[in-house]
């Protein structure tokens, strides 16, 4: 036999692609990030500050700015704008609509640079012998809604202080003393829940506060304006487009009156010596809804009052707001409250801050009266069938859902039942259903979620400061209501993705989860007041008044078929569309077992789909699982009634 030598096998590699070990390209080291901002301290500057925003033109939606800044020291100052705002969960400042700022010192103007590290910080050398500056700036609102949130109308506006003011850097806003004043136009009425008003024509002086509290103390203003007294020094103050949408009746009033008594009853305690229902009717200024300590920050559609019996749904806003007065605003997660607005807050505890509010706001909705039963469990079947059927829930923990404020900006997105949005709070709310459920099985009745709640929130009636807490505050508060494992309950079903539908508080509230071919009076009014269509557990989209998809479920039959959002359904088996039409496919095909098919239209493609779905319409509502008052019957019954 012949022996076959082994020989090596040589490539040949083009010296192009050859590269030298000691090849002398570039290599730039980075530039080092210094923070010469000083950081806040607990101390106060050397006097208040003052502040007159000109509110008048609103022709042009400009506020126009004055302020004096007491200066400690000569020398390199920085003035700030805020960035991280309480209760918007992410950095909103909007420095971009401030304009033309000026500085002076005693008199003469003197230039300024903007912080290249942190660019809502503008740096000033202050000349020696300088007590204060002078500063000038015009905000310039939005116009039209694709350059933000409108807050100026020919009827309206809505002064949030943080748009109108600078601070010096180095201190804790809570020891800034400021004196605002505002300029309204003429004939308006403002509310903000600040102390010390001084009218004198159109112009309101305010006394001295902190800095905190004027950025926690936003106005509503306008031409038309009416209040209510509710008691416990809570009023309701309501702005309109026009006088006609302030037509409340005694009862309207009543439900928001039962609402402020509900809610004292729950946390047996104030967290604010007065409180300020501020609330917009409006179809012209952007869309708020906004906690603070002392008062809300509220618009809804104009015909609240005027259209009463079809506003049900968005009357939960009002009970989510108060309720923040006790739940996020005097006590809040360590990590969201900051010394001063340029501090990062974090989010983690979201799921209590927003999802237990998200609780609370429909069951005092309920004892109240302001929304019906029959709304309520709406919602919350809603909330039930949307986690049942989500994706995402495979991948992504409902608290890290509460980074979403700062990830995505509050954007749309391609496919939030994969993506998740901002979970914390509906999911939350079923969350902390379970937990009440809990107590009250394990305590045999005698204990329940409201007793955390006032365990939690009713400390130091009458203080309208901030108390902190983290996850083992929480955990030991429920353990002082109800021992259980309540670590691991709440890490599991809030820090672990891939968990079981949030439906067990539902389940052991005596309550289920059905599908039915008609939708709830809550997704009934849903769909009316959007002029939509839902057919999320049909088909997997949700469509709005022209047969757009405005959302598809992942995984859907018609995730499947490779439709997305923004395409157009043009005809349903040869007919133009409608929502009769589209209805009427699924219903027929749920008898006759045979596809329908849609037209859709993307871009400039059209393209024919035959749906081989015979399941018929199917809504989410919530039954009881057995005769007789159920446990969450018992949730829902109003407690002033027992007192």
């Amino acid at each position: 036999m012949k022996k076959i030598l082994s020989m090596p096998i040589i490539l040949a590699i083009p010296l192009s692609f050859s590269v030298p070990i000691n090849a002398q390209n570039s290599a730039p080291q980075p530039t080092p990030i210094v923070d010469s901002i000083p950081a806040s301290q607990d101390r106060s500057p050397p006097a208040p500050m003052t502040l007159l925003v000109d509110a008048t033109d609103i022709k042009r939606a400009i506020y126009r700015v004055k302020q004096n800044i007491p200066i400690e020291k000569a020398g390199i100052n920085f003035l700030l704008y805020p960035k991280w705002l309480p209760g918007k969960h992410a950095p909103r400042g909007a420095i971009d609509a401030l304009s033309g700022l000026k500085i002076f010192a005693n008199g003469k103007q003197i230039s300024w640079t903007r912080d290249p590290v942190d660019v809502f910080a503008f740096k000033v050398d202050v000349p020696a012998g300088v007590k204060s500056l002078d500063v000038e700036f015009q905000f310039l609102s939005p116009i039209q809604s694709r350059e933000g949130r409108i807050v100026i109308t020919p009827e309206l506006m809505n002064v949030q202080w943080e748009q109108v003011a600078l601070y010096p850097a180095g201190y804790y806003t809570r020891n800034i003393s400021i004196k605002p004043s505002i300029i309204l136009p003429k004939g308006w009425s403002g509310v903000a829940a600040l102390d010390g008003a001084k009218k004198n024509g159109n112009r309101i002086d305010y006394g001295l506060t902190t800095f905190e509290t004027l950025i926690d103390s936003p106005m509503f203003a306008g031409a038309h304006y009416k209040k209510w007294d509710l008691g416990n020094n809570v009023t309701l103050n309501v702005f309109g487009d026009q006088a006609a949408d302030l037509a409340a009746t005694p009862e309207h009033i009543a439900a928001h009156k039962a609402l402020v008594d509900e809610a004292v009853i729950l946390f047996d305690s104030k967290h604010f010596d007065r409180y300020e229902f501020l609330l917009a009717l409006t179809n012209k200024l952007g869309g708020i809804g906004l906690e603070h300590h002392r008062s809300s920050e509220n618009t809804r559609r104009r015909d609240y009052f005027t259209n009463y019996d079809k506003s049900a749904t968005s009357r939960g806003l009002l009970p989510h707001e108060i309720i923040h007065s006790w739940n996020g605003k005097f006590r809040r997660p360590e990590g969201l409250w900051t010394p001063d607005y340029r501090t990062p807050m974090q989010d983690n505890l979201l799921w209590l801050y927003e999802g237990q509010t998200s609780y609370w706001d429909l069951v005092l909705g309920a004892r109240s009266g302001l929304q019906s039963k029959d709304i309520v469990l709406g919602e919350w079947a809603r909330h039930a069938a949307y986690y049942s059927n989500q994706a995402g829930r495979s991948w992504r923990s409902v608290e890290d859902t509460t980074h979403d404020p700062i990830t995505a900006a509050r954007k749309p997105k391609p496919f939030p039942s994969w993506q998740r949005r901002e979970d914390y709070y509906s999911e939350g709310s079923l969350i902390w259903m379970a937990v009440d459920m809990t107590i009250r099985q394990q305590s045999g009745g005698s204990k329940s979620l409201d007793d955390f709640a006032q365990a939690f929130f009713g400390i130091n009636d009458g203080d309208w400061g901030t108390v902190t807490y983290n996850f083992d505050t929480i955990v030991n508060t429920l353990n002082t209501i109800q021992p259980y494992d309540w670590a691991s309950f709440l890490d599991k079903r809030l820090r672990q993705p891939g968990q079981a539908a949030p439906i067990e508080g539902i389940e052991m509230a005596g309550y289920k989860l059905v599908w039915k071919d008609k939708p709830s009076s809550y997704e009934k009014e849903v769909m009316a007041n959007r002029k939509g269509l839902s057919l999320a557990y049909s088909l997997g989209i949700s469509l709005n008044s022209t047969g757009q998809i405005t959302d598809v479920l992942w995984d859907s039959i018609a995730f499947d078929k490779g439709i997305v959002g923004g395409s157009e359904i043009i005809a349903v088996n040869g007919k133009a569309y409608n929502h009769d039409n589209m209805q009427s496919a699924i219903s027929k095909a749920a008898t006759d077992k045979k596809p329908f098919t849609l037209l859709i239209k993307r871009g400039d493609n059209y393209t024919s789909y035959d749906f081989k779905y015979y399941n018929g319409l199917r809504f989410p509502h919530l039954e009881p699982k057995s005769e007789g008052e159920q446990p969450l019957d018992r949730l829902l019954k109003p407690r002033r009634q027992k007192l």
